[in-house]
């Protein structure tokens, strides 16, 4: 009977950290990022941070949106299968249900120069938000490679999606290549 009870904490913990994240992530799946890192590294300890961006990074080489992919990748690291459903339901039930209910309300009021302003004063929340994810990424990276990786990762994605103007998902490609060739020559 505790077993039962642990397990059903457990998904409980996994559906809570993901329904709030994805209720509190104006701005979609990038916005969230630092609300489940926040939830899963600091106040769970389900992962390391180096866990959670090795994660995100796998993550975003891959198709689809971030944050079903993180809810999926995390919530199955916690409790298998139905971890993942758990908080793969968490994340989308959020979006789903206010955009039925509020739906009519946003087209009515569209144009109002309220939400025209809510909208703008959330933008740079989202952008530090994201900075700040940006800035632990180089941090962790900085310090799990050698300086000259990070220095050659960072020039030549700039040099390849400003001046070559290359896709991003082919210098995404390119660079699980180059890891993964570091790792077979290391």
């Amino acid at each position: 009977m505790i077993a039962f009870a642990t397990l059903i904490l457990e998904y409980l913990e996994i559906f809570w950290v993901f329904f709030i994240t994805n209720i509190l992530g104006y701005g979609g799946g990038p916005a969230t990022i630092p609300l489940v890192q926040h939830e899963v590294v600091d106040v769970y300890s389900w992962m390391t941070e180096y866990e959670f961006i090795e994660m995100l990074a796998a993550g975003n080489a891959l198709p689809g949106p971030i944050a079903t992919k993180m809810a999926g990748s995390i919530g199955f690291s916690q409790a298998h299968i139905i971890g993942a459903i758990v908080a793969l339901v968490a994340t989308v039930v959020p979006s789903l249900v206010l955009k039925i209910m509020l739906m009519n309300f946003l087209m009515k009021h569209k144009d109002s120069p309220r939400v025209k302003r809510m909208s703008l004063y959330i933008k740079p929340t989202v952008a530090v938000l994201l900075g700040i994810i940006v800035v632990q990424n180089f941090i962790v990276s900085f310090a799990a490679m050698a300086i000259w990786h990070v220095v050659a990762l960072g020039v030549g994605s700039y040099y390849l999606l400003e001046k070559r103007k290359i896709h991003p998902s082919l210098v995404i490609l390119i660079a699980l290549i180059y890891g993964g060739g570091m790792g077979v020559f290391s």
